[in-house]
């Protein structure tokens, strides 16, 4: 049974990635890593960042909701340190990329543009960061113009990672295509607040990204309208805790999924998620 997918010039073994910020960068579990399609690093920025105040986690019905605020050791580091084990076989890495300003974005890819990455998923839509993220990408002109400063600095295989919320996906994808990006990834987490029992902020920065089950209806419906509207190809994602929803994925037109909350539940859920999925091709 063939499950490989090609996107670009890169294959990808099969159609299961793990979603950027779930995982680390794959180094505690790396047998985990190798069995599936690949995996998205924890997004680079060009400094370090400490991330947002504690609490960062709050648990939902249905999901969570996470402000973690793109903790990360920034680019150079991550070039010295981290880059050089990133080696999981024929799984994919991709490095999600980060930046404050359109420059930032091209310039983290020149610094990690190597042989060991098959590419680049350019981060458009995080809504728990207070410079770029998800008002970078609520603008089709912005990502535009991210998206062509990244093309110009690498040939390597390019996502943009895009945003659902208050902006239709369709236009942000057009965008992001015409300036060259390989393919899409949606959706990112959406924004949400929660209160604790005494009636003050649940999270430390009060705002953040919720995940999970709760979403997937609307992540399926979003990945649907913008595969039915653009040429590249669609990486899905939003409440993957099956290899049914795989399928559903699959069905509303992704041609690969992310899978991101169930990681921080069980950490060998990508294992479990692709074997089912495989025994329901089979049946």
């Amino acid at each position: 049974m063939k499950l490989a997918v090609r996107i670009a010039d890169v294959t990808f073994p099969n159609p299961i990635l793990l979603a950027s910020g779930t995982f680390g960068f794959g180094l505690e579990f790396p047998d985990v890593v190798r069995r599936l399609g690949g995996i998205v690093s924890k997004g680079i920025t060009r400094k370090p960042r400490a991330g947002n105040p504690p609490p960062r986690i709050w648990e939902t019905p249905g999901g969570i909701i996470n402000s973690v605020g793109l903790e990360n050791p920034g680019v150079d580091e991550f070039v010295k340190s981290i880059l050089p084990a990133l080696r999981f076989g024929r799984a994919r890495v991709l490095v999600n990329v980060a930046g404050d300003t359109v420059d930032e974005y091209a310039e983290i890819i020149r610094r990690i543009d190597s042989d060991l990455v098959a590419g680049f998923e350019l981060n458009v839509s995080c809504p728990n960061v207070r410079q770029g993220g998800i008002a970078f990408g609520q603008n089709p002109k912005l990502v535009a113009r991210i998206v062509s400063a990244a093309r110009r600095r690498t040939r390597k295989l390019l996502v943009t990672k895009l945003t659902a919320n208050f902006v239709d996906p369709v236009l942000t994808a057009r965008a992001a295509a015409d300036e060259g990006s390989d393919a899409v990834s949606l959706i990112n987490t959406l924004l949400a607040l929660a209160f604790d029992a005494q009636g003050r902020p649940a999270l430390g920065a009060r705002t953040g990204g919720l995940s999970g089950p709760a979403i997937k209806p609307f992540a399926l419906y979003c990945v649907q309208r913008v595969a039915q509207a653009i040429r590249i190809p669609v990486i899905g994602g939003g409440g993957i805790i099956s290899g049914a929803d795989v399928r559903e994925f699959l069905n509303a037109g992704a041609r690969l999924v992310q899978i991101g909350s169930v990681n921080l539940v069980d950490p060998y859920a990508g294992i479990r998620i692709l074997e089912e999925f495989r025994a329901q091709l089979a049946e």
